[in-house]
């Protein structure tokens, strides 16, 4: 009886250890899972503001090209329908560069 017993014993003790090594396996694979979550988020996030980076970057050099393209359209039509005589045209760049300058 005391055999029986004490195989009971060990049998517990042997199972305790079971649960505990199985405890220890889950909290590091959940550990591990976190971890390598986080990464991708991480990595996520790091490639979608590279991503942002790089639209918004070309965006604005549309944007600028856009401005050249139209300011280079005003300019020729104002060209085209304004002819200025040399001092004329020498005192309105004066202007413009005075104005654009803040010296007034």
């Amino acid at each position: 009886m005391r055999e029986v017993v004490q195989k009971m014993i060990e049998a517990e003790g042997e199972a305790r250890r079971i649960v505990d090594a199985a405890k220890a396996e889950a909290d590091r694979l959940l550990a591990e899972a976190r971890r390598a979550a986080h990464e991708t988020a991480e990595r996520s996030l790091r490639d979608a503001r590279a991503e942002a980076d790089r639209i918004l970057e070309k965006a604005r050099d549309e944007a600028e090209c856009e401005r050249l393209e139209r300011l280079a359209e005003a300019i020729a039509a104002v060209e085209a329908q304004v002819r200025l005589d040399e001092r004329a045209q020498r005192g309105a760049v004066e202007a413009v560069v005075r104005g654009v300058c803040g010296k007034a």
